[in-house]
């Protein structure tokens, strides 16, 4: 196993993330909000096989909290999902992993594969940064397919903005009883226009879309699970509405606009997540 050298390990420990919470515990199985919070935050996404790995010595990894390891990891690239540039057919970097029973540091085979979530050390081609301490992920055909679909589906031109807060709202009651139509409008982080719709009618279910555009057609619909368009939404939107958004309705009004948003918020489920540090 060949010396590292002791510049890179202050580099790399310096931009090391922050240890988990809870070491010892094994990881849960990732949701696909999890996949996508790692994902979203990481210029590198990649899938490696690890060419050497090392538990630092005590010295080396100052900082470390008990029952964990730091390891160093060098790494073979096997498959490039996304990154900034070009980089190296091997990659570096430390990831802090919880010891075993008996407090001895964890040992990594020679050709596991992993898919990290990373960014470039500045200045240092081939060293990466994991984005989170489990950005470390155990390879499975799965989870490499979901993390290519989120990356893919982020860079496409029709990608879902990111949601950052609640415009107006508005209620319009129906020509006979029972029938209304509530449209809220969504604030994004690049300013492209974003509204939830739900349409009632006598004795039928209630229908609900998302619009991608300034009008709301026979193409919009509610988003699938597992998608972007979901995540935004589902992983986003508060609990209830704020005041500021009612401010155009009368009593009656808010109360539907408020039933109507509940509404929506059932239909998306919940945005679950699994991880123990974010």
């Amino acid at each position: 196993m060949r010396r590292i050298c002791l510049p890179l390990l202050a580099l790399l420990a310096a931009a090391a993330p922050p240890p988990p919470g809870d070491s010892r515990a094994a990881a849960p199985a990732l949701t696909y909000a999890d996949s996508a919070d790692l994902a979203l935050a990481a210029p590198v996404a990649a899938q490696v096989r690890v060419a050497e790995a090392e538990a630092l010595k005590d010295e080396q990894a100052a900082g470390v909290p008990p029952g964990l390891a730091r390891v160093y990891v060098a790494a073979d690239m096997v498959g490039l999902i996304r990154a900034p540039g070009p980089l190296p057919a091997r990659v570096a970097y430390l990831v802090d992993l919880p010891r075993d029973s008996k407090g001895k540091a964890p040992k990594i085979r020679k050709g596991t594969e992993f898919l990290i979530l990373a960014a470039p050390v500045p200045g240092r081609p081939g060293e990466l940064r994991l984005v989170a301490p489990d950005a470390q992920i155990p390879f499975t055909p799965a989870e490499a397919e979901r993390l290519r679909g989120i990356v893919r589906e982020a860079a496409g031109t029709a990608a879902p903005p990111r949601i950052t807060g609640i415009g107006k709202a508005f209620h319009v009651p129906g020509n006979i009883p029972g029938e209304s139509e509530t449209q809220i409008f969504l604030q994004t982080a690049d300013g492209r226009p974003v509204s939830l719709s739900v349409l009632r009618r006598p004795g039928q279910t209630p229908q609900w879309a998302v619009a991608l555009s300034e009008i709301v057609d026979e193409a919009a619909a509610p988003p699938a699970p597992g998608t972007l368009l979901w995540y935004r939404l589902a992983c986003t939107l508060p609990s209830r509405l704020p005041a500021q958004s009612l401010g155009e309705a009368d009593s009656g009004g808010a109360a539907a606009i408020q039933s109507d948003y509940r509404f929506v918020l059932d239909r998306l489920g919940p945005c679950l997540r699994n991880r123990r540090s974010r």
